[in-house]
Protein backbone atom coordinates (compact mmCIF):
# COMPACT_ATOMS: atom_id res chain seq x y z
CA UNK A 1 0.00 0.00 0.00
CA UNK A 2 1.46 3.82 -0.96
CA UNK A 3 2.80 5.40 2.47
CA UNK A 4 0.75 8.31 1.73
CA UNK A 5 -0.80 10.34 4.73
CA UNK A 6 -2.59 13.19 2.41
CA UNK A 7 -3.74 13.67 -0.80
CA UNK A 8 -4.37 16.39 -2.79
CA UNK A 9 -6.54 19.45 -1.23
CA UNK A 10 -10.52 19.56 -2.95
CA UNK A 11 -10.00 15.69 -4.11
CA UNK A 12 -10.74 12.51 -2.48
CA UNK A 13 -8.51 9.51 -3.03
CA UNK A 14 -5.05 10.25 -1.50
CA UNK A 15 -2.68 8.91 -4.52
CA UNK A 16 -2.96 7.87 -8.44
CA UNK A 17 -1.27 4.64 -8.38
CA UNK A 18 -1.04 3.25 -12.38
CA UNK A 19 -3.84 1.90 -13.85
CA UNK A 20 -3.81 -2.13 -14.70
CA UNK A 21 -3.10 -1.51 -18.47
CA UNK A 22 -0.66 1.04 -19.00
CA UNK A 23 2.66 -0.08 -19.18
CA UNK A 24 4.93 1.54 -16.07
CA UNK A 25 3.78 1.55 -12.61
CA UNK A 26 4.44 4.52 -10.12
CA UNK A 27 4.10 5.07 -6.76
CA UNK A 28 3.40 8.57 -4.45
CA UNK A 29 5.83 8.56 -1.23
CA UNK A 30 6.95 10.80 1.42
CA UNK A 31 11.16 11.46 0.71
CA UNK A 32 11.32 13.91 4.04
CA UNK A 33 11.32 17.37 1.75
CA UNK A 34 8.61 19.44 1.91
CA UNK A 35 7.54 19.26 5.70
CA UNK A 36 6.02 15.91 4.42
CA UNK A 37 4.13 16.42 1.45
CA UNK A 38 4.32 14.54 -1.69
CA UNK A 39 7.19 14.99 -3.65
CA UNK A 40 6.15 13.05 -6.81
CA UNK A 41 5.95 15.82 -9.35
CA UNK A 42 4.43 13.85 -12.28
CA UNK A 43 1.24 13.48 -9.48
CA UNK A 44 0.23 16.36 -7.81
CA UNK A 45 2.62 19.02 -8.98
CA UNK A 46 5.13 20.79 -6.75
CA UNK A 47 4.15 21.23 -3.06
CA UNK A 48 2.65 24.22 -0.98
CA UNK A 49 4.42 26.49 0.60
CA UNK A 50 2.88 24.59 3.87
CA UNK A 51 4.27 21.50 3.02
CA UNK A 52 1.08 20.38 1.38
CA UNK A 53 0.08 19.25 -1.92
CA UNK A 54 -1.43 21.83 -4.37
CA UNK A 55 -4.66 21.80 -5.40
CA UNK A 56 -5.29 19.17 -8.61
CA UNK A 57 -6.63 21.45 -11.58
CA UNK A 58 -9.38 19.77 -13.77
CA UNK A 59 -8.56 18.77 -17.40
CA UNK A 60 -11.38 18.57 -19.87
CA UNK A 61 -11.20 16.21 -22.80
CA UNK A 62 -13.83 15.48 -25.65
CA UNK A 63 -15.37 12.25 -25.49
CA UNK A 64 -15.09 10.72 -29.19
CA UNK A 65 -17.85 8.02 -28.31
CA UNK A 66 -20.38 8.22 -31.80
CA UNK A 67 -23.06 6.62 -29.47
CA UNK A 68 -24.46 7.76 -26.53
CA UNK A 69 -27.43 5.13 -25.19
CA UNK A 70 -25.85 2.22 -23.29
CA UNK A 71 -27.62 -0.85 -23.09
CA UNK A 72 -27.15 -3.24 -20.30
CA UNK A 73 -28.67 -6.85 -19.27
CA UNK A 74 -28.25 -6.48 -15.09
CA UNK A 75 -30.32 -8.07 -13.10
CA UNK A 76 -30.11 -5.59 -10.21
CA UNK A 77 -30.67 -2.37 -11.91
CA UNK A 78 -34.16 -1.25 -13.22
CA UNK A 79 -33.36 -0.08 -16.37
CA UNK A 80 -31.97 -0.95 -19.79
CA UNK A 81 -30.16 1.99 -20.98
CA UNK A 82 -28.74 4.64 -19.90
CA UNK A 83 -26.36 8.09 -20.52
CA UNK A 84 -23.56 9.28 -18.98
CA UNK A 85 -22.83 12.80 -20.70
CA UNK A 86 -19.52 12.45 -18.26
CA UNK A 87 -16.49 10.24 -18.06
CA UNK A 88 -14.78 10.76 -15.05
CA UNK A 89 -16.16 12.29 -12.26
CA UNK A 90 -15.11 15.62 -10.27
CA UNK A 91 -17.31 14.36 -6.90
CA UNK A 92 -14.39 12.33 -5.97
CA UNK A 93 -16.39 9.87 -4.26
CA UNK A 94 -13.85 7.85 -2.64
CA UNK A 95 -15.77 4.47 -3.03
CA UNK A 96 -16.98 5.21 -6.16
CA UNK A 97 -17.41 1.97 -7.88
CA UNK A 98 -16.67 3.73 -11.38
CA UNK A 99 -13.47 4.43 -11.04
CA UNK A 100 -11.94 1.16 -12.81
CA UNK A 101 -13.90 2.39 -15.53
CA UNK A 102 -10.85 5.01 -16.33
CA UNK A 103 -8.38 2.67 -16.75
CA UNK A 104 -9.94 1.79 -20.17
CA UNK A 105 -8.76 5.52 -21.63
CA UNK A 106 -5.13 4.98 -20.17
CA UNK A 107 -5.25 6.92 -17.05
CA UNK A 108 -5.44 6.22 -13.10
CA UNK A 109 -8.57 5.33 -11.54
CA UNK A 110 -7.58 7.38 -8.59
CA UNK A 111 -6.89 10.97 -8.86
CA UNK A 112 -6.79 11.24 -12.71
CA UNK A 113 -10.53 9.73 -12.46
CA UNK A 114 -11.33 13.06 -10.66
CA UNK A 115 -9.13 15.72 -12.82
CA UNK A 116 -8.84 14.18 -16.16
CA UNK A 117 -12.56 14.31 -17.30
CA UNK A 118 -13.96 13.34 -20.38
CA UNK A 119 -16.78 15.63 -21.82
CA UNK A 120 -19.49 14.70 -24.65
CA UNK A 121 -20.55 18.27 -26.42
CA UNK A 122 -22.43 16.13 -28.79
CA UNK A 123 -24.62 14.04 -26.97
CA UNK A 124 -27.80 16.00 -27.53
CA UNK A 125 -27.19 15.63 -31.43
CA UNK A 126 -26.46 11.76 -31.32
CA UNK A 127 -29.16 10.99 -29.17
CA UNK A 128 -32.02 12.34 -31.29
CA UNK A 129 -29.77 10.41 -33.92
CA UNK A 130 -30.33 7.27 -31.70
CA UNK A 131 -33.74 8.05 -30.98
CA UNK A 132 -34.66 8.93 -34.93
CA UNK A 133 -33.57 4.80 -35.78
CA UNK A 134 -36.30 3.13 -36.91
CA UNK A 135 -36.19 0.14 -34.78
CA UNK A 136 -36.01 2.27 -31.58
CA UNK A 137 -38.51 1.16 -28.72
CA UNK A 138 -39.37 3.29 -25.90
CA UNK A 139 -37.69 2.41 -22.16
CA UNK A 140 -36.77 5.11 -19.33
CA UNK A 141 -33.12 6.14 -19.95
CA UNK A 142 -31.50 6.57 -16.91
CA UNK A 143 -28.72 9.80 -16.25
CA UNK A 144 -26.22 9.28 -13.92
CA UNK A 145 -25.52 5.25 -13.94
CA UNK A 146 -21.66 5.64 -13.50
CA UNK A 147 -21.00 9.03 -13.84
CA UNK A 148 -22.67 12.28 -12.00
CA UNK A 149 -24.72 14.08 -14.72
CA UNK A 150 -24.57 17.01 -12.34
CA UNK A 151 -21.06 17.21 -11.37
CA UNK A 152 -19.48 20.75 -11.46
CA UNK A 153 -18.67 20.84 -14.84
CA UNK A 154 -22.33 21.10 -16.40
CA UNK A 155 -23.12 24.17 -14.57
CA UNK A 156 -20.85 25.81 -17.77
CA UNK A 157 -21.27 22.80 -20.44
CA UNK A 158 -25.08 22.10 -19.63
CA UNK A 159 -24.31 18.64 -21.41
CA UNK A 160 -27.17 17.39 -19.38
CA UNK A 161 -29.67 20.09 -19.68
CA UNK A 162 -29.36 19.51 -23.87
CA UNK A 163 -30.15 15.63 -23.07
CA UNK A 164 -33.61 16.47 -21.25
CA UNK A 165 -34.10 18.67 -23.59
CA UNK A 166 -34.54 16.22 -26.93
CA UNK A 167 -35.85 13.83 -24.09
CA UNK A 168 -38.71 16.10 -23.48
CA UNK A 169 -39.31 17.28 -26.97
CA UNK A 170 -39.80 13.65 -27.89
CA UNK A 171 -42.00 13.30 -24.82
CA UNK A 172 -39.36 10.32 -24.11
CA UNK A 173 -39.08 8.79 -20.49
CA UNK A 174 -36.00 9.68 -17.87
CA UNK A 175 -34.92 8.92 -14.99
CA UNK A 176 -32.06 10.72 -12.83
CA UNK A 177 -29.84 9.63 -9.94
CA UNK A 178 -27.19 12.29 -8.85
CA UNK A 179 -25.42 13.45 -5.44
CA UNK A 180 -25.90 17.03 -6.90
CA UNK A 181 -28.30 19.82 -6.38
CA UNK A 182 -27.12 21.23 -9.57
CA UNK A 183 -30.66 18.83 -10.41
CA UNK A 184 -32.54 22.52 -9.65
CA UNK A 185 -31.21 24.54 -12.21
CA UNK A 186 -33.26 22.08 -14.57
CA UNK A 187 -37.07 21.71 -12.67
CA UNK A 188 -38.76 23.54 -15.51
CA UNK A 189 -38.32 20.51 -17.68
CA UNK A 190 -38.03 18.11 -15.30
CA UNK A 191 -41.41 19.20 -13.88
CA UNK A 192 -42.88 19.94 -17.02
CA UNK A 193 -42.12 16.09 -17.97
CA UNK A 194 -42.85 14.69 -14.67
CA UNK A 195 -46.66 16.26 -15.48
CA UNK A 196 -46.54 13.37 -18.21
CA UNK A 197 -45.31 11.23 -16.32
CA UNK A 198 -42.05 11.05 -18.07
CA UNK A 199 -39.10 11.93 -15.11
CA UNK A 200 -38.30 10.77 -12.29
CA UNK A 201 -35.36 11.70 -9.90
CA UNK A 202 -33.07 10.15 -6.92
CA UNK A 203 -31.01 12.08 -4.69
CA UNK A 204 -28.26 9.83 -3.08
CA UNK A 205 -27.23 10.52 0.42
CA UNK A 206 -24.46 9.03 2.04
CA UNK A 207 -24.18 10.66 5.51
CA UNK A 208 -26.13 13.43 7.27
CA UNK A 209 -22.48 14.02 8.69
CA UNK A 210 -21.29 17.43 6.91
CA UNK A 211 -17.34 16.69 7.74
CA UNK A 212 -17.60 12.82 6.62
CA UNK A 213 -19.23 14.12 3.33
CA UNK A 214 -16.83 16.48 2.88
CA UNK A 215 -14.06 13.83 3.56
CA UNK A 216 -15.81 11.06 1.62
CA UNK A 217 -17.29 13.17 -1.15
CA UNK A 218 -14.87 16.21 -1.39
CA UNK A 219 -17.14 18.43 -4.26
CA UNK A 220 -20.37 16.79 -3.92
CA UNK A 221 -23.29 18.64 -2.49
CA UNK A 222 -23.17 19.10 0.97
CA UNK A 223 -26.08 16.44 2.89
CA UNK A 224 -28.23 19.17 3.36
CA UNK A 225 -28.53 20.73 -0.21
CA UNK A 226 -29.17 17.42 -1.40
CA UNK A 227 -32.08 17.22 1.11
CA UNK A 228 -33.05 20.87 0.04
CA UNK A 229 -33.03 19.66 -3.50
CA UNK A 230 -35.16 16.56 -2.59
CA UNK A 231 -37.69 19.15 -1.06
CA UNK A 232 -37.57 21.44 -4.36
CA UNK A 233 -37.57 18.86 -6.82
CA UNK A 234 -41.15 17.02 -4.92
CA UNK A 235 -42.36 20.80 -4.72
CA UNK A 236 -41.97 20.89 -8.59
CA UNK A 237 -44.45 17.52 -8.84
CA UNK A 238 -41.10 15.56 -9.83
CA UNK A 239 -41.48 12.01 -8.12
CA UNK A 240 -38.39 11.87 -5.99
CA UNK A 241 -35.96 8.89 -4.69
CA UNK A 242 -33.60 8.72 -2.17
CA UNK A 243 -31.11 6.50 -1.80
CA UNK A 244 -29.19 5.60 1.39
CA UNK A 245 -25.60 4.64 -1.24
CA UNK A 246 -23.37 3.36 -0.70
CA UNK A 247 -24.15 1.89 3.22
CA UNK A 248 -20.35 1.74 4.62
CA UNK A 249 -20.72 -0.68 7.66
CA UNK A 250 -19.19 0.66 10.45
CA UNK A 251 -18.95 4.06 9.22
CA UNK A 252 -22.39 5.17 7.97
CA UNK A 253 -25.13 2.41 8.49
CA UNK A 254 -26.20 3.84 11.98
CA UNK A 255 -28.07 7.36 9.79
CA UNK A 256 -29.45 4.92 7.28
CA UNK A 257 -33.17 5.85 9.68
CA UNK A 258 -32.51 9.42 9.68
CA UNK A 259 -31.50 9.88 5.93
CA UNK A 260 -34.98 8.13 5.16
CA UNK A 261 -36.45 10.58 7.79
CA UNK A 262 -35.48 13.83 6.44
CA UNK A 263 -35.45 12.77 2.62
CA UNK A 264 -39.56 11.74 3.30
CA UNK A 265 -40.24 15.01 5.91
CA UNK A 266 -38.63 16.55 2.43
CA UNK A 267 -41.22 14.88 -0.07
CA UNK A 268 -39.41 12.17 -0.85
CA UNK A 269 -41.71 8.96 -2.23
CA UNK A 270 -39.61 6.38 -2.46
CA UNK A 271 -36.37 4.55 -0.72
CA UNK A 272 -33.54 2.36 -2.07
CA UNK A 273 -30.17 1.35 -0.80
CA UNK A 274 -27.18 -0.10 -1.89
CA UNK A 275 -24.24 -1.94 0.20
CA UNK A 276 -20.63 -0.32 -0.04
CA UNK A 277 -18.86 -2.27 -3.41
CA UNK A 278 -14.91 -1.97 -4.69
CA UNK A 279 -14.41 -3.59 -7.64
CA UNK A 280 -10.61 -3.86 -9.03
CA UNK A 281 -8.53 -0.45 -8.07
CA UNK A 282 -11.02 0.94 -5.84
CA UNK A 283 -10.29 -1.59 -3.14
CA UNK A 284 -7.01 -0.07 -2.71
CA UNK A 285 -7.92 3.09 -2.86
CA UNK A 286 -10.77 2.86 -0.05
CA UNK A 287 -8.73 0.78 2.17
CA UNK A 288 -6.04 3.46 1.32
CA UNK A 289 -8.85 6.37 2.85
CA UNK A 290 -9.36 4.58 5.40
CA UNK A 291 -6.14 3.96 7.03
CA UNK A 292 -5.15 7.69 5.91
CA UNK A 293 -8.03 8.80 7.23
CA UNK A 294 -10.58 6.79 9.33
CA UNK A 295 -7.67 5.21 11.07
CA UNK A 296 -9.57 4.19 14.19
CA UNK A 297 -12.27 2.41 12.34
CA UNK A 298 -10.69 0.81 9.24
CA UNK A 299 -10.64 -2.31 11.07
CA UNK A 300 -14.04 -2.21 11.80
CA UNK A 301 -15.14 -1.18 9.05
CA UNK A 302 -13.45 -3.64 6.77
CA UNK A 303 -14.09 -6.47 9.27
CA UNK A 304 -17.83 -6.03 8.84
CA UNK A 305 -17.52 -5.36 5.29
CA UNK A 306 -15.63 -8.84 4.75
CA UNK A 307 -18.65 -10.09 6.90
CA UNK A 308 -21.69 -8.83 3.93
CA UNK A 309 -19.62 -10.50 1.53
CA UNK A 310 -18.52 -13.94 2.56
CA UNK A 311 -14.95 -13.39 3.71
CA UNK A 312 -14.10 -11.21 0.91
CA UNK A 313 -14.00 -7.33 0.58
CA UNK A 314 -16.07 -6.97 -2.48
CA UNK A 315 -18.45 -9.69 -4.92
CA UNK A 316 -19.38 -9.26 -8.44
CA UNK A 317 -22.05 -11.58 -7.83
CA UNK A 318 -25.37 -10.79 -9.42
CA UNK A 319 -28.67 -10.44 -6.84
CA UNK A 320 -25.61 -10.11 -4.29
CA UNK A 321 -23.38 -6.85 -4.84
CA UNK A 322 -25.48 -4.39 -4.45
CA UNK A 323 -27.39 -5.89 -0.60
CA UNK A 324 -24.86 -8.51 0.79
CA UNK A 325 -25.64 -12.05 1.78
CA UNK A 326 -25.14 -13.52 5.74
CA UNK A 327 -27.07 -12.22 8.28
CA UNK A 328 -25.69 -8.55 8.50
CA UNK A 329 -27.22 -8.19 5.34
CA UNK A 330 -30.70 -9.62 6.00
CA UNK A 331 -30.84 -7.22 9.40
CA UNK A 332 -30.14 -4.12 6.98
CA UNK A 333 -32.98 -5.23 4.92
CA UNK A 334 -35.37 -5.45 7.85
CA UNK A 335 -34.09 -2.15 9.27
CA UNK A 336 -34.67 -0.75 5.82
CA UNK A 337 -38.65 -1.94 5.23
CA UNK A 338 -39.32 -1.12 8.77
CA UNK A 339 -38.03 2.61 8.19
CA UNK A 340 -39.69 2.77 4.64
CA UNK A 341 -43.56 1.69 6.33
CA UNK A 342 -42.92 3.68 8.82
CA UNK A 343 -42.11 6.41 7.03
CA UNK A 344 -44.86 5.99 3.94
CA UNK A 345 -41.98 5.42 1.32
CA UNK A 346 -42.06 3.14 -1.25
CA UNK A 347 -39.17 0.29 -2.46
CA UNK A 348 -40.13 0.79 -5.99
CA UNK A 349 -40.19 3.91 -8.18
CA UNK A 350 -43.00 5.47 -9.64
CA UNK A 351 -43.42 3.57 -13.01
CA UNK A 352 -43.23 6.14 -16.09
CA UNK A 353 -45.24 6.26 -19.32
CA UNK A 354 -43.18 4.91 -22.52
CA UNK A 355 -46.66 5.35 -24.63
CA UNK A 356 -46.41 9.54 -25.27
CA UNK A 357 -43.01 8.89 -27.34
CA UNK A 358 -42.69 10.83 -30.74
CA UNK A 359 -39.65 9.79 -32.78
CA UNK A 360 -37.42 12.82 -34.28
CA UNK A 361 -37.63 13.24 -38.35
CA UNK A 362 -34.91 10.62 -39.18
CA UNK A 363 -32.16 12.76 -39.65
CA UNK A 364 -28.99 12.15 -42.67
CA UNK A 365 -25.92 11.70 -40.42
CA UNK A 366 -23.63 13.05 -42.59
CA UNK A 367 -25.09 16.27 -43.33
CA UNK A 368 -26.81 16.83 -39.99
CA UNK A 369 -29.88 18.18 -41.28
CA UNK A 370 -33.67 16.53 -40.69
CA UNK A 371 -34.61 14.89 -44.29
CA UNK A 372 -37.37 16.16 -45.86
CA UNK A 373 -41.02 14.89 -45.55
CA UNK A 374 -42.69 12.78 -48.21
CA UNK A 375 -45.88 15.57 -47.96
Amino acid sequence: MVEQQKGARGRGVLSNRSGRYEAFTRHAFDDGWNGGGLNNIGECGSADIDGGPPPLATHLHNDKSRSIITYNKSPDVKFDRSINPYRGCEHGCVYCYARPTHTYLGHSAGLDFETEIYVKPDAARHLTWELAKPGYRPQPIALGTNTDPYQPVESKLKITRSILSVLDAHHHPVTITTKNAGLVRDLDILGSMAARKLAGVALSVTTLDRKLARSMEPRASSPGRRIDAISKAAGAGVPTVVLVAPIIPGLNDHEMEAILEQAAQAGAVAAGYILLRLPREVTDLFCEWLDGVQTNKSARVLRRLQGLRGGKLNSAKFNERMSGTGTEAGLLRHRFKVACKRLGLATVPPQLNTSAFTPPRRCDSTADKAQLSLF
